[in-house]
This record gives structure tokens, sequence and C-alpha cells, in this order.
């Protein structure tokens, strides 16, 4: 039986895939509700129940947070088959342009909370020329 960890990173990878982006160990942990541990070690235990457990998922998209693979592991010849470029830094490789495929999700909320502030500034300027009309209509 999976753990809880694991089924939030399994539904974080299937976001991953859809999006055909990469996440950092540490994004995805946290936004799976946890630490991701030194160096990323509680997320690659994760990742290993993850990959046992729900193998049809891209595990190979969750990376360490520097972007840096063992140079020639399942992981780095995965991301190259999917068509993302890595650098050799002796016995790293490192994903290209790793910025340009990281994963940004929004926050929940977070566009209804910048709307609603949008809207308190509208309400607030609107309340303001309706004060200034007022206010040249009794001169």
């Amino acid at each position: 039986m999976a753990s809880v960890r694991a089924q939030e990173v399994a539904e974080l990878l299937w976001e991953l895939k859809r999006a055909g982006k990469l996440g950092t160990y540490t994004t995805v942990a946290r936004r799976a509700g946890f630490s991701p541990g030194v160096n990323g070690r509680t997320m690659q235990t994760v990742m290993k129940t993850v990959r046992r457990d729900w193998d049809h998922l891209q595990w190979w998209r969750a990376i360490p947070d520097d972007g840096a693979i063992e140079t020639g592991c399942e992981h780095a010849e995965l991301l190259q088959e999917n068509e993302f470029s890595l650098s050799e830094d002796g016995e790293k490789s490192i994903v290209a342009d790793l910025d340009t495929h990281l994963m940004v999700w929004v926050e929940e909320g977070a566009e209804d909370a910048n709307d609603a502030e949008d809207a308190n500034d509208a309400d607030d300027a609107n309340d303001a020329d309706d004060a200034n009309d007022a206010e040249a209509a009794k001169k």
C-alpha cells in the first residue's frame, strides 16, 4: 500500500506530465505537504514508492533542485528521450535551460486574491471620484 506522500507526489507528477514540465524535489515535496529532506533524501524515498506503485507515471519529471543527475543513469536517459537537453559536467548531467522547463504552480486562491485586491482598488478609486464629484457639486 502506497503512502499518503507517494499518492500526493503521484498526483503532482500527473500534473507535470500534462504540462510537459519538470519539478524540483523541493517544490514537489512542499506541494505534496512534506519536507524533501536533506539533499532530497525523503523525496528520493517517496519516488521509489511512486516508481513501484505507479510505473505508468513519468517519475523522471521530478529532479534534484540543482538539475544535476548522474550521467548515464536511467533518469538522465529518460530526460533526453523526452527532449530535455542535458549538459555533461563530469559525473553529473545538468538539465539545460532548467528555469524554462520548471513547472510554476499558482497557489490556490492567489488569482482570487489578486482579483479581489484589484476590485478593492477599483472601488477605492470610484469612492474617491464620487467624493471629488460631490465636493465639486457643492462649490
